[in-house]
C-alpha cells in the first residue's frame, strides 16, 4: 500500500468548527513507509507536520499548518496475542470496540465519545470515569513511532522505556503514532442505571455513590436543583434490554434531536433557558438496561458545542463544583448544556491529567456559536485555584509557564521533546503555548 498523492488546499476544520486551517499539503498515509516519507519530505521543504485524527479536540492542538498527515487506519492491520491487541493508529474507537467484540474481547474503560482515532484518544488523555480505573492510555503496552529524522522506533516499558512512557499522553510532540499495542479483556457487558434525583443528595452521598459503583457520573443543568447519575456496573445478566424504541428515544430524540431544538431556542430566548434545563434535566436520564460495554459507556453525540474540561485533586471535588456551580450562577444565564463529573484512579503518565493522583474531573460545555469565554474562563478560574489540571483537548488559557507546576515531570518531557524533535517538526501554534 502506497500513499495517496498529497493535494494542496485541502481546508481542514475540527468537529466542533472551532478551529479551521488550510494546510499547504495533505498526505493520506496507508503505512509506516508513507508516513516516513512525508516526514522526510517536510524536512527537505522545512515544512511542519501534523498527524490529523477525527478533529475532535476543542484546543488546536491537532491543527496542521503545513502537512496535515492521516496515519494509517486499515483494520487489516490488526492483530491479537492473547489480550494484547496492536491496532493502527488511525483507526476510530468504535471501529476498534467492534473488532474488539469480535474477537471476545474490550477495553475496560472509555471516554462518552467513540469518534476518536486510537492515537487521537491516548495522546490527549481521554479518560472516561471509575475510581478505581484510568484512561485509555494507561492500557498502552507498545507503541510504533516515526520520529523526526524519519526513523521508525518501537517502545514500551522494555524498550526505549523513557519515549514510551512519555508519549502515551505525548500530545503529538515527540513523533507520529503509527501503532499502538493496547491491554484488553474479556468482553463483558453493564448494567446501566440511568436517574434524575436531587443534586443535594448527589453531592451529600458522593463519596458512596463513587465506591459503590464501578463506573460512576453526574450531569448537572446549570440553574437546576437536579442531577442527572449514569452508574455502570459490569454484569452476567442478559437484561433488562434498552429495545429499538427507547434506544431511540433516549439517544436520538431526547440526546440528539429534542436537545438541538431546546440549544437553539435557548440561543434565541435566553430567558427560558432555566425552565429550559430544568425541563431536560428530568427526561436526560431515565433509564436501566444491559448492554455490550462499549454500547454503554459510548453514546451518540451530533449536538456540536465546545468544552472545557479540570481534573482537580479527588478531594478537592466538592470544593472545585460550588467554584464551578457559583461561576454558571454568574456567566452561564443562557447556557443549555450540562456540567459533566466524573473521576478516575491515578497513572504513571508524565503529562496524563490524573498523572500521580486520584482524580475528579468537571466538564463545562457550550452550544456551538454561544459566547463561552466569561464562563469557562470563570471556572477555569476556580479550578486551577485548586490544583486543576487543563485537559489538552478541551478549551483553556493555560501556558507552559503556569502549566509546568502542575506537573511534577514537566520539564522532563520537554527534555525529551527537545532531543526527539529539535527543529520542532511536529510543533504547531498550541504545543509552543503549552510546551514552550
Amino acid at each position: 500500500m502506497r500513499a495517496e498523492p498529497p493535494e494542496a488546499g485541502m481546508a481542514w476544520r475540527n468537529w466542533a468548527g472551532n478551529q479551521r486551517t488550510d494546510p499547504l499539503r495533505t498526505v493520506v498515509a496507508n503505512s509506516t513507509a508513507d508516513v516516513v516519507d512525508a516526514v522526510k519530505a517536510a524536512a527537505v521543504d522545512g515544512l511542519r507536520v501534523k498527524a490529523i485524527g477525527s478533529g475532535h479536540s476543542f484546543t488546536a492542538i491537532g491543527v496542521p499548518d503545513g502537512i496535515a498527515l492521516q496515519v494509517p487506519s486499515d483494520e487489516r492491520l490488526v492483530r491479537v496475542h492473547g489480550e494484547l491487541v496492536t491496532v493502527p493508529a488511525g483507526m476510530t474507537l468504535r471501529r476498534l470496540n467492534t473488532l474488539l467484540w469480535e474477537r471476545g474481547l474490550a477495553l475496560p474503560n472509555l471516554g462518552d465519545i467513540d469518534a476518536q482515532t486510537v492515537a487521537g484518544a491516548i495522546s490527549t488523555g481521554t479518560h472516561g470515569t471509575g475510581a478505581t480505573f484510568r484512561g485509555i492510555a494507561a492500557q498502552v503496552r507498545g507503541l510504533e513511532m516515526v520520529l523526526a529524522d524519519g526513523s521508525v522506533v518501537m517502545c514500551s516499558p522494555a524498550e526505549n522505556a523513557e519515549l514510551f512512557s512519555a508519549a502515551r499522553v505525548g500530545l503529538g510532540a515527540l513523533g507520529v503514532v503509527v501503532g499502538v499495542t493496547l491491554q484488553t479483556v474479556p468482553a463483558f457487558r453493564l448494567h446501566a442505571v440511568e436517574r434524575a434525583v436531587p443534586l443535594d443528595g448527589v453531592l451529600a452521598d458522593l463519596d458512596e455513590h463513587v465506591a459503590s459503583n464501578e463506573h460512576f457520573e453526574f450531569y448537572w443543568f446549570p440553574h437546576t436543583a437536579v442531577a442527572a447519575t449514569k452508574s455502570n456496573n459490569r454484569t452476567e445478566a442478559a437484561g433488562p434490554e434498552r429495545g429499538r424504541v427507547a434506544e431511540w428515544v433516549g439517544d436520538e430524540l431526547v440526546g440528539n434531536g429534542a436537545f438541538e431544538v431546546v440549544c437553539r431556542v435557548g440561543k434565541l430566548a435566553p430567558r427560558l433557558v432555566p425552565r429550559l434545563n430544568g425541563l431536560v434535566a428530568g427526561q436526560f436520564a431515565a433509564s436501566e438496561y444491559v448492554h455490550r460495554s462499549y454500547e454503554v459507556f459510548t453514546s451518540p453525540r451530533r449536538v456540536r458545542f465546545v468544552e472545557m474540561e479540570y481534573a482537580v485533586p479527588r478531594e478537592a471535588i466538592r470544593e472545585a463544583f460550588d467554584g464551578m456551580r457559583a461561576a454558571a450562577e454568574r456567566h452561564a444565564r443562557a447556557v443549555t448544556f450540562p456540567v459533566e463529573v466524573r473521576f478516575a484512579a491515578a497513572d504513571d503518565i508524565p503529562l496524563s491529567t490524573a498523572s500521580g493522583r486520584d482524580s475528579a474531573y468537571i466538564a463545562v460545555h457550550v452550544y456551538r456559536g454561544q459566547p463561552h469565554e466569561a464562563y469557562f474562563g470563570a471556572v477555569e478560574s476556580a479550578l486551577a485555584g485548586l490544583g486543576g489540571r487543563p485537559h489538552w483537548g478541551k478549551l483553556h488559557t493555560r501556558t507552559s509557564a503556569d502549566l509546568r507546576a502542575s506537573y511534577p515531570e514537566f520539564d522532563a518531557f520537554v527534555s525529551l521533546r527537545d532531543r526527539v524533535d529539535p527543529e520542532r517538526r511536529f510543533t504547531n501554534a498550541y504545543l509552543e503555548r503549552v510546551l514552550g
